[in-house]
């Protein structure tokens, strides 16, 4: 019951489908029951009006002479009033007097004349009827012989003498019980059909009509994936405004983070203009100041990378549509690394990357996480070093795993983590900054990823990168 009710609040197929369907129950019942409720009072009317046909022919025939005694010249000729026991039946009884009830009856009085039917059996109608308004009948029970029973009654006084006879006519009531439970069960069949078929077509009603929402979010996955910058497609006149609005936020924020990028960009020159001035005007000065203005600017030219790195992966991430194939990436990355270290005669070797494989954001984020970890892996290898890149599902999102391993001499699994600390270096032999893998954990972080060391299989380091990825 509560995950129908948390369904109810954040879905709208649950809302359509259960508020139809609960619709579809409530009509069906009702019309179940009024239908079945009229076919009733259409058979008692049925019933009734035979009855009175019975009924004329029984006031018809019945007449008294000048002591008051009756006589019947005419009966109903229904055969069923012949057979013992068939189920129709009729009575006559003659009242005490001309004053008294129709219920009051002398008991030598009771059935001056019945039919044939009756054999030897009597109706005794009880002082108390129920009495049904829409077709006249009255229910009684008719003893443990005869069961529940529903007749006409009449009270006649014949013009000659004074007295007064009941007319009864009256039929089992199974005569009306057994068309009405047949036309009920055909009733609920019928009904249970339809409301089959109703709430088929309140399935296919919602499914299609909810078509277009579907197709919006496989055109919002493709702007997440960086297939497409914009949402396409013809949508239905509800949904196309909604689509419009989206894609205008599209452009506007595309618009924003080009400024931010173009600001960055430009901020970062004007900074490192002047920082190249003092670090030329220091290196012609051999005083400890020089060194000094020297480190100082260096560091500064550090800082400065390392947060333009960060707001250009966090403007990034914000950016819907960016999409980085891996392979081209990985292939130039090599390229350029082998060239560097060329003296050294180290050898990259690469897993077979499946075309495809992309890396959801910018080109030059790749380039430098990547470069980075390659970079280190080359500063620190014998030999040998390895690239691989995979995909990995992770919930409804996927991401992309790419290894970079070595054969160098690795590192201690409790110093690995203080590897991404920002300016530290754990061999101060190695040339470098300190801030190539803490610039790559700042940057994966950004994207939603992860970055670690882990001892590789060729004996050395490897780190894994884990940022959002996209196939196809």
């Amino acid at each position: 019951m509560r995950q129908v009710l948390r369904g109810l609040r954040h879905s709208l197929r649950t809302r359509l489908l259960v508020g139809t369907l609960v619709w579809v129950m409530v009509s069906v019942l009702v019309a179940g029951w009024v239908l079945s409720d009229l076919f009733r009072q259409h058979a008692a009317r049925q019933l009734a009006s035979e009855l009175t046909v019975h009924m004329n022919q029984l006031v018809a025939g019945l007449s008294a002479n000048e002591q008051g005694d009756a006589t019947l010249t005419f009966e109903p000729t229904d055969p069923r009033l012949l057979q013992p026991l068939s189920g129709l039946y009729w009575q006559v009884d003659r009242l005490a007097s001309a004053r008294s009830s129709a219920a009051s009856v002398l008991p030598s009085d009771i059935a001056v004349f019945h039919s044939r039917s009756l054999w030897d059996q009597t109706l005794h109608v009880p002082a108390r009827l129920s009495i049904d308004p829409s077709s006249g009948l009255a229910a009684f029970d008719g003893g443990a012989d005869m069961g529940d029973m529903l007749a006409l009654i009449r009270v006649v006084a014949p013009p000659e003498g004074d007295a007064r006879y009941r007319l009864i006519v009256a039929v089992d009531q199974a005569v009306l019980d057994r068309p009405l439970r047949q036309f009920r069960i055909m009733l609920a069949v019928s009904l249970g059909l339809l409301a089959l078929g109703l709430a088929m077509a309140a399935v296919m009603q919602v499914v299609v009509g909810l078509r277009p929402l579907a197709m919006l979010r496989g055109r919002l996955r493709a702007v997440r994936d960086g297939a497409k910058t914009q949402i396409d497609g013809d949508f239905p006149s509800e949904v196309q405004p909604l689509v419009d609005s989206f894609n205008q936020v599209l452009q506007n924020n595309h618009q924003i983070v080009q400024r931010a990028r173009t600001q960055a960009g430009n901020l970062a020159h004007a900074l490192k203009t002047p920082l190249s001035v003092l670090a030329n005007a220091s290196a012609q000065e051999s005083s400890e100041f020089g060194r000094l203005v020297a480190e100082q600017v260096g560091v500064a030219r550090r800082h400065v990378d390392h947060h333009l790195a960060r707001a250009r992966a966090a403007a990034a991430v914000r950016t819907p549509g960016l999409r980085t194939e891996v392979s081209p990436v990985v292939h130039g990355l090599v390229r350029v690394l082998s060239k560097l270290y060329a003296e050294r005669g180290l050898q990259i070797s690469l897993d077979d990357i499946a075309p495809g494989v992309a890396f959801r954001g910018e080109s030059q984020d790749l380039q430098e996480m990547l470069g980075n970890i390659m970079d280190n892996a080359c500063k620190w290898a014998s030999r040998n070093i390895r690239v691989m890149a995979r995909l990995m599902p992770q919930g409804a999102d996927t991401m992309l795993v790419l290894c970079v391993e070595d054969d160098g001499p690795g590192l201690p699994e409790a110093r690995r983590e203080a590897a991404f600390e920002r300016g530290v270096r754990l061999d101060e032999r190695v040339p470098g900054s300190g801030l190539g893998l803490s610039i790559v954990r700042d940057m994966a972080t950004a994207y939603g990823g992860t970055v670690d060391a882990y001892a590789s299989d060729l004996g050395g380091l490897g780190v894994r990168l884990v940022v959002p990825g996209v196939a196809g």
